[in-house]
């Protein structure tokens, strides 16, 4: 539930009665976007009405939205203020040159000449309402206290004639450390009012607009990949109306997407010409349902963290599952190597998401700390990577340009791997598909790799010091309790030592250069058999030296994570475990099904994580985190050494799977909705 604020205007030219209507509208327009109540603060005295503000802003619990009774706007954009998804603070802006504040991947900064204009009204998350306490207490101090002719016109001074309390508010804030999210107007209409002119043509713009239409085109994506653009969301918006229509839920829309991915990923198992040319038509239609529960989700206001979660969650399931179906068909159809092209699809596409993850996060405290003056680098600075964030930021604004659609292209976004694999797959066949992926997975991630750490090095920042660092490192109780108590430093040369490593004996592996294991027996139980095949010799001694390595990116476990490249840190543990789980597949000769079906299930959980995190949901228990990275990595190896690695593995996964689905419906249960 919201507390809404309507805060007077300090002098305008409107008819007092005039005034009084438009303020009833706003109170009414409030109202229906769900606040509980709605607190007049008026009166010329902007001081006053600052301290009250602060009083207010002390005591309340609940997301407080403050309004100028002087603004004009569709009714809806009140309501996406007091809905916004993740919980955050927002503002109502435009986009205009000269403005005073810019967008920084949509979190707003203060900005001299800036192209963007604030509109009046923001919405406060709990969390920040210190901040605005705090910021009204002090804009009170430095602003016009007395009312009358003097008042008036020391307001003005202030606020620009003529102004408002929440407009001196803005400023405050976002130097006491807060950045707001962007709402922007778009296709909708929102304006200030200060004379009767003003207000007609308002009015008159409004009502031009048919507000349901716009904000079923607003719930499309304003930038999004080239393939959903084009081919998805020229017409995804009928689906949505549809959806709305019948009833739908966000969540239950996610659900028939996975259907449509699951029976995508049975046709292509198939192998068919047929099934296959289903299977990419499939996969298609669940990605449109992909996109439809998010427009659904911001066409009807209906959020939650859980709807969040589980939209990113079944993305990945949806397109492992499809790599799965592709690699069985392929290996049915007697083509060679498809279940290793698919778990090194996998494994890139996961170590790829972890760096996306933490390169926005560590985008957005770059974002933050601007806002209060203290981060390292500022896009007007120098170096390469002020140079290369100009360059983007550029690029970026320059929308539907061929360099736009090429930047965003190349980065390899998920509509065009799902594009690339059904076209792939309906022409070809799954190897071929899965190669294709690896390869632009593979020039996507060195392109990205690159450009982003550049660009990390000259913002001078660090994020995840800022977190649970242990808990996104997935440290289990071997590290915490044992090897970080080294206090070893360098946190990041150890992660790429220990991925470097885990790598190399991969590539080993692979080039003959290490020894596979030793049959030592056969285990049947009815009629399944399961060679036992244990590591020895030389093949144990590469494995034992390979995990102590990989185990010594836990001696810095301890240490500050707060180096400008140490959002690397995850991508580099996530890759040094899943590359030992192939490479105790490879000197065991485990089954690649099986080997994919654990890479699967970890990578469940390490999006369960990040996914927590991006969406503001509940965080997991902390029983879960006594068996983290370090733990699996040396079981797996014992397995190796006892010569039972494929019944290891299997278990594992089966166990990973479990610990999964037991704690997010717990997590759920007791309150993450």
């Amino acid at each position: 539930m919201t507390l809404a604020v309507l805060c007077g205007s300090a002098g305008n030219d409107l008819d007092p009665g005039v005034a009084r209507r438009l303020a009833d509208e706003l109170t009414a327009a409030l109202a229906a976007a769900g606040a509980t109540a709605v607190v007049p603060v008026e009166g010329l005295d902007v001081a006053g009405q600052l301290r009250e503000i602060a009083r207010i802003a002390a005591g309340a619990a609940e997301p407080l939205l403050l309004c100028a009774d002087d603004l004009v706007a569709h009714p809806s954009l009140l309501w996406t203020l007091a809905t916004e998804p993740a919980g955050r603070s927002t503002a109502l802006v435009i986009a205009e040159d000269g403005g005073d504040l810019r967008e920084e991947r949509g979190r707003l900064v203060a900005a001299v000449d800036g192209t963007t204009r604030f509109l009046g009204a923001i919405s406060i998350a709990p969390g920040d309402l210190p901040i605005l306490a705090a910021a009204a207490a002090r804009a009170a101090d430095h602003a016009p206290a007395a009312p009358g002719p003097a008042g008036a016109a020391g307001a003005r001074a202030v606020l620009g004639a003529p102004g408002n309390a929440v407009d001196v508010l803005l400023p405050e804030l976002i130097e006491g450390g807060l950045v707001p999210i962007a709402t922007r107007v778009r296709l909708l209409h929102a304006e200030r009012v200060h004379t009767p002119a003003g207000l007609t043509a308002a009015r008159a713009a409004v009502a031009a607009v048919d507000e349901d239409s716009a904000l079923l085109r607003l719930a499309v994506k304003e930038k999004d990949d080239f393939f959903t653009t084009y081919a998805v969301s020229t017409w995804s918006p009928l689906v949505t109306k549809w959806c709305a229509r019948l009833g739908l839920s966000p969540s239950g829309v996610t659900a028939l997407s996975v259907l449509f991915a699951v029976a995508a990923a049975l046709a292509f198992w198939q192998a068919s010409r047929p099934a296959m040319i289903a299977g990419a038509v499939l996969l298609y239609l669940g990605f449109v349902l992909d996109c439809v529960d998010g427009q659904l989700a911001r066409y009807t206001r209906r959020f939650g963290a859980f709807g969040g979660w589980l939209d990113t969650m079944a993305d990945r399931a949806k397109e492992y599952a499809a790599y799965a179906g592709l690699a069985a068909g392929a290996e049915r159809a007697g083509l060679p190597y498809a279940w290793p092209l698919a778990i090194t699809a996998i494994l890139l596409q996961t170590v790829r998401h972890m760096t996306d993850t933490w390169y926005g996060a560590l985008h957005d405290e770059a974002a933050a700390r601007q806002a209060v003056g203290t981060a390292g680098n500022t896009p007007a600075g120098g170096g390469v990577g002020a140079r290369l964030s100009r360059a983007s930021n550029r690029v970026q604004a320059d929308t539907g340009s061929a360099a736009y659609w090429l930047k965003r292209i190349v980065v390899f976004p998920i509509g065009e791997r799902w594009a690339l694999i059904a076209v792939l797959a309906a022409f070809a066949n799954g190897r071929v598909a899965l190669a294709a992926v690896v390869i632009w997975g593979l020039l996507a991630a060195a392109y990205t790799l690159g450009l982003r750490s550049l660009r990390s090095i000259s913002m001078r920042v660090g994020v995840l010091d800022t977190v649970d660092t242990s808990r996104h490192r997935d440290d289990g109780l071997l590290v915490r309790a044992v090897l970080s108590g080294a206090k070893a430093g360098a946190p990041l040369v150890a992660a790429v030592v220990a991925a470097l490593a885990a790598l190399g004996l991969v590539v080993g592996l692979l080039a003959g250069w290490v020894p596979a294991g030793t049959e030592v027996g056969r285990w049947v139980s009815g009629g399944l058999e399961v060679e036992l095949i244990r590591a020895t010799g030389a093949a144990a001694a590469w494995l034992v030296v390979v995990t102590a390595l990989v185990l010594g990116a836990g001696l810095p476990a301890r240490s500050r994570h707060d180096g400008p490249l140490d959002w690397l840190i995850p991508a580099g543990l996530r890759a040094a475990e899943y590359l030992m789980v192939v490479a105790v597949g490879l000197i065991c000769s485990v089954p690649p099904p099986i080997v994919y079906l654990l890479l699967f299930m970890l990578a469940l959980r390490h999006y369960d994580l990040t996914a927590r995190m991006e969406k503001g949901a509940p965080g997991a228990s902390a029983a879960r985190a006594w068996f983290g990275w370090d733990g699996r990595v040396v079981l797996l190896v014992v397995c190796s050494l006892c010569g039972v690695a494929t019944i290891g593995e299997f278990l594992l996964a089966v166990v990973v799977c479990g610990c999964f689905l037991a704690a997010a419906v717990r997590d759920w249960r007791s309150g993450g909705s």
